[in-house]
């Protein structure tokens, strides 16, 4: 019974020490539970607000765009290219010189047009003289009345042949003229399609000039929806080479008559804001013009969370983030937006790109730009301290 005792007594401690262990870990669990949850911290970057928009539904228009001042600059006189002193992309003035072409030839025409004036003018300068004579010879009575209208109809001719003379002479400088090619306005050279050395003929394409000022888009639209298009109403579109950067403008022109073809409608849109557009012509364009009668609110669909048919967003309401049940409506492709029909108001924040381990209800903290993104694991770092 002696050696039993010890026994029995460390038995004893050992289930005490475990009653100890086992009746303090409810009271952590509940110092745990009780607990505040870090809040989310939310920067500017991780929110975006719902908008309103009239490009859902709206005519689509497919273009370009191209500058309203632009100039083909063809040949007018055949001659050699000597000189193309400007290249592609190379702003000029206007009157600079672009292309000399070879004036020897039409210097040549000009030099004997000139003669040729000198000639009628003196012949003109002579006939008027002897009508003069005549005249007096005839007041006199020493020649007859068909002698003075002789010198009549000699001098007309001689008239005649002055003007057609200065006429001539004039097309001949014309045409010197025309062996330097100037630009027309200020603006860039955007084609170039002869060298030096090149024989042109008339009417060969020789240089475009642009002015990149003066850029708008021109687009098509289909001939079915021209019942929903009015001068001066907005349009939104998407150019290639900028990304997501929407520019907007406004309807200048719609033409009058469909293209037989494809029977789409030419239209043009004039930019908002000039000094943002494209200083390059001829980059396609995609957008919408924007009806005042089909606003809807609408979200960037990475807003949204789709739950089998259910579709939800994560919106912040004062300090609280809550799951939101939304009704979607009608996509645009192209923008990326969907429109909310049901669940969310004008101007209602939400998470830009929700997680899957978010909670309702859970608490929010707003943070100046850049410090978002990651919820509370700095503020349970320093709680656990």
């Amino acid at each position: 019974m002696t050696r039993a005792t010890p026994i029995l007594t460390a038995l004893m401690l050992a289930l005490t020490l475990t009653a100890c262990g086992k009746g303090g870990k409810p009271d952590e669990a509940k110092a745990a539970a009780a607990k505040p949850a870090a809040p989310l911290l939310l920067a500017p970057e991780d929110l975006r607000q719902v908008g309103q928009s009239g490009l859902i539904g709206g005519a689509v228009i497919n273009g370009a765009i191209q500058p309203a001042r632009r100039a083909d600059l063809r040949a007018e006189v055949a001659a050699v290219v000597l000189q193309v002193a400007k290249d592609n992309g190379e702003r000029v003035r206007a009157g600079d010189l672009i292309i000399r072409l070879d004036p020897t030839a039409i210097r040549d025409s000009l030099t004997s047009a000139d003669e040729a004036l000198r000639a009628a003018q003196q012949s003109f300068e002579q006939t008027e003289r002897s009508l003069a004579r005549q005249r007096t010879l005839n007041q006199q009575g020493m020649i007859s009345m068909q002698g003075l209208e002789d010198a009549e109809v000699r001098r007309n001719a001689a008239q005649s042949e002055l003007a057609a003379a200065k006429a001539r002479a004039v097309t001949a400088r014309q045409q010197v003229s025309r062996t330097e090619v100037r630009a027309p306005f200020d603006g860039v050279v955007s084609e170039r399609k002869i060298s030096v050395g090149d024989t042109v003929q008339i009417g060969r394409e020789l240089i475009k000039v642009i002015d990149p000022n003066s850029m708008r888009f021109e687009g098509q639209v289909s001939a079915d929806r021209l019942g929903e298009l009015k001068l001066g109403q907005p349009v939104a579109f998407r150019i290639n080479g900028f990304g997501d950067a929407e520019f907007r403008g406004k309807l200048a022109r719609i033409d009058a008559a469909a293209n037989a073809t494809t029977r789409q409608v030419e239209l043009i849109a004039e930019f908002d804001e000039r000094a943002k557009a494209p200083q390059v012509a001829g980059l396609y364009a995609e957008g919408r013009v924007e009806s005042a009668d089909r606003r809807a609110l609408v979200l960037a669909e990475g807003s949204v969370q789709r739950q089998g048919d259910n579709a939800v967003v994560w919106k912040v309401a004062g300090n609280q983030l809550k799951k939101v049940a939304v009704t979607l409506g009608e996509r645009d492709e192209r923008r990326g937006e969907i429109v909310i029909a049901a669940g969310l108001a004008l101007g209602d924040e939400v998470l830009r790109a929700p997680s899957g381990n978010l909670v309702d209800g859970a608490p929010v903290q707003r943070v100046a730009a850049g410090a978002g993104a990651a919820s509370a694991i700095a503020p349970t770092k320093t709680a656990s301290k």
